[in-house]
Formats: structure tokens, C-alpha cells, sequence
């Protein structure tokens, strides 16, 4: 498995945070929890190899 630490701002709290992503499959979409005000992040990405070529992180409004 290809992973790499991806650092941003909470889209809720705009604290900085970071996720692990799996880079073996591309494109992926997920809710994860920010790790500071435990708030939901719908997460989309791309990668090519090791490179992350798309990264948004979008709030999820409750």
C-alpha cells in the first residue's frame, strides 16, 4: 500500500491537520473526522504514483 501524509485546514474549524491517504487507488472519496473539532470532511483525491494531483476537502453540513 502507497501512503502519504497530506497536510490542510479543517474546513470547519480551520485548524491545520493532516491525513494519511492511500495512494494505490485513485480517485477516492470519503468522510473522515477532523482530528481538532471531530466535525465531518468529505474528502476527495487523485494521485499518480506518489504525487497527490487533486486534494479537496469539503465540510459536511449536519
Amino acid at each position: 500500500m502507497l501512503t502519504k501524509e497530506h497536510h490542510f485546514s479543517c474546513p470547519h474549524c480551520l485548524a491545520p491537520i493532516s491525513m494519511v491517504l492511500d495512494l494505490s487507488v485513485s480517485p477516492q472519496q470519503y468522510i473522515e473526522d477532523c482530528e481538532v473539532c471531530c466535525r465531518p470532511i468529505d474528502v476527495h483525491f487523485e494521485a499518480e504514483g506518489d504525487i497527490i494531483t487533486y486534494f479537496l476537502a469539503n465540510p459536511v453540513e449536519q
